[in-house]
């Protein structure tokens, strides 16, 4: 006599624990196994592409804040390297290097963020304190800089739109040198913890050919193997300039593009982006970071694509303009609902448990899934 057993439909979410954010994954299960998972987005509906016709082209800069909330300052970036390549307009070498900083601390503040919870998500609470203990050091960093503590305005076309405070620099070296110690921390509590390991290592499995065919990019994709970042394999802003690193996954039980991987990745690119950060600050040069910032904005008629490499992969701007002051058309690459799409493939014949920590490891923002 064989056992029968019945499939059935299981709603996780929508609910910012395990989902995080107003996300509902249906899931298909046999007892305890997954057979299929579909994602169901529509309850955020930020309408950023829609807006920006209405806006003239600097209006735009402070709602590219609220796609990525978690990497408002990367946001920023790309949509004004995008309107300076539209426009053809080079900005001050002050810029570039101010612009660099504040998006290589974005970036650790935003995957401080995604390990913090990616470690509730399998139990462990304590490496959360401690991610946010050193992510509020860097919100008073930016907060003393631009007078917000979350969404920034900071960057301009041509420019920015603050310069940097007296002794601002000599704070951030300060952070720099005690937060390598938060990472040996980090790693003893939570990234080699046996337990984490177990739950973690050979599930949700990424092949690189797969994460290649889907468009993952980011952290995603190099912990699949694939050695990709926009800052290295084509080079924005200054980034040519700076001596670092692209982590990949290395499978810490013999296979790469697991959970792990995924997580482990984030933790080898804060130490990356500090030393950006370090050696940024060391050659700032003098200037005046408002210069270069056209009275009004109205760029020739035609079409551009600016991209950068922002904390969960690569963000891009399609605008269309037709010679006036608003652009005509924005259509926004966002990294975050692009690797969402591979979900289904990553949790099949896994267990429901097993979901929870596959979707924290893609580090998902609902602001750009659900624009």
């Amino acid at each position: 006599m064989s056992l029968k057993t019945e499939e059935l439909v299981l709603n996780m979410g929508p609910q910012h624990p395990s989902t995080h954010g107003v996300l509902r994954l249906e899931l298909l299960v046999d007892g305890e196994i997954v057979k299929n998972v579909t994602p169901h987005l529509g309850y955020l509906h930020r309408c950023f592409e829609k807006h920006t016709e209405a806006m003239q082209y600097f209006q735009v800069v402070p709602y590219t804040d609220r796609l990525d909330y978690l990497a408002s300052m990367g946001n920023n970036f790309g949509y004004v390297l995008t309107i300076e390549k539209l426009l053809n307009l080079k900005v001050p070498e002050r810029v570039e290097y101010i612009r660099v900083i504040v998006a290589e601390l974005q970036r650790i503040a935003s995957h401080l963020v995604a390990i913090g919870t990616f470690g509730i998500d399998v139990g462990a609470f304590t490496p959360f304190l401690f991610c946010f203990r050193d992510r509020e050091i860097i919100l008073n960093l930016l907060e003393e800089l631009t007078g917000a503590r979350f969404l920034y305005n900071f960057m301009a076309v041509g420019g920015l739109n603050y310069d940097l405070p007296d002794g601002w620099t000599e704070k951030v070296k300060d952070f720099a040198k005690q937060f390598r110690n938060t990472i040996k921390e980090l790693n003893d509590l939570l990234s080699f913890n046996k337990i984490f390991i177990e739950r973690t290592a050979n599930v949700g499995i990424l092949p690189a050919d797969l994460a290649i065919n889907y468009g993952i990019s980011g952290p995603m994709l190099r912990a699949s193997g694939v050695k990709y970042d926009i800052r290295k394999n084509a080079p924005y802003s200054i980034y040519d300039r700076f001596d670092f690193e692209i982590p990949v996954g290395k499978g810490l039980k013999g296979t790469v593009g697991d959970t792990w991987d995924r997580y482990f990745v984030r933790v080898l690119e804060m130490e990356q982006s500090l030393n950006i950060v370090e050696q940024a600050i060391d050659n700032i040069p003098e200037g005046d970071v408002k210069e270069a910032i056209p009275k009004k904005i109205k760029p020739p008629v035609g079409t551009v694509y600016g991209r950068v490499e922002n904390p969960r992969g690569e963000l891009g701007f399609f605008v269309v303009s037709d010679g006036g002051v608003n652009p005509f058309r924005v259509k926004v690459r966002p990294p975050s609902f692009c690797n969402l799409s591979v979900i289904n493939e990553i949790c099949k014949n896994n267990l429901v448990s097993d979901v929870v920590a596959i979707l924290g490891s893609i580090d998902i923002v609902l602001g750009e899934v659900d624009r």
